[in-house]
């Protein structure tokens, strides 16, 4: 029997990604530095633990915002801060719809094949698509979107 999926948000969730927010306070925005500092992120140790009980009775399929191209770095961080295996899904890199758009749309094509069990993120406009197209949400607490990720995930498609 399979067991029920737990979808898993990444940046804000379990990564800590305020040290690198400074590169898209400029105009234009340094979309290389901000990526380029991933792999330095401090894990939110909430998240951490959130995820790992999460995986004693859910299938765990990590969905973040952040592009394909980060693949590597991803699954190097996640391995280095004791996340739970997974499946990562990553939004191709030439996808600039908002994060709202794009995850409900990976979430709706799980749920085709899989109990989707809930999702758990940390961006507001993500957790009231997802509520509304009927998926059960844990939004966390312990992160609150800057206005400056937020304005990349919704307006430029890029995180």
């Amino acid at each position: 029997m399979t067991r029920p999926v737990a979808v898993i948000d990444i940046d804000g969730v379990l990564a800590n990604v305020e040290h690198r927010l400074h590169h898209l306070d400029r105009s234009p925005k340094d979309w290389a530095g901000f990526f380029a500092a991933m792999g330095d992120d401090q894990p939110f140790p909430e998240g951490i633990e959130l995820v790992t009980l999460l995986a004693h009775e859910h299938e765990v399929q990590y969905l973040s915002g952040r592009p394909e191209r980060t693949r590597a770095v991803t699954q190097a961080w996640l391995a280095a801060h004791g996340a739970p295996r997974g499946t990562i899904t990553l939004r191709p890199d030439d996808d600039r719809r908002p994060a709202r758009l794009f995850k409900v749309g990976v979430l709706r094509r799980l749920a085709e094949h899989r109990d989707v069990a809930m999702l758990v993120d940390d961006d507001p406009a993500v957790c009231t698509a997802a509520r509304s197209a009927g998926f059960t949400v844990y939004e966390v607490e312990w992160s609150r979107p800057d206005p400056t990720l937020f304005s990349a995930q919704e307006a430029d498609g890029r995180t």
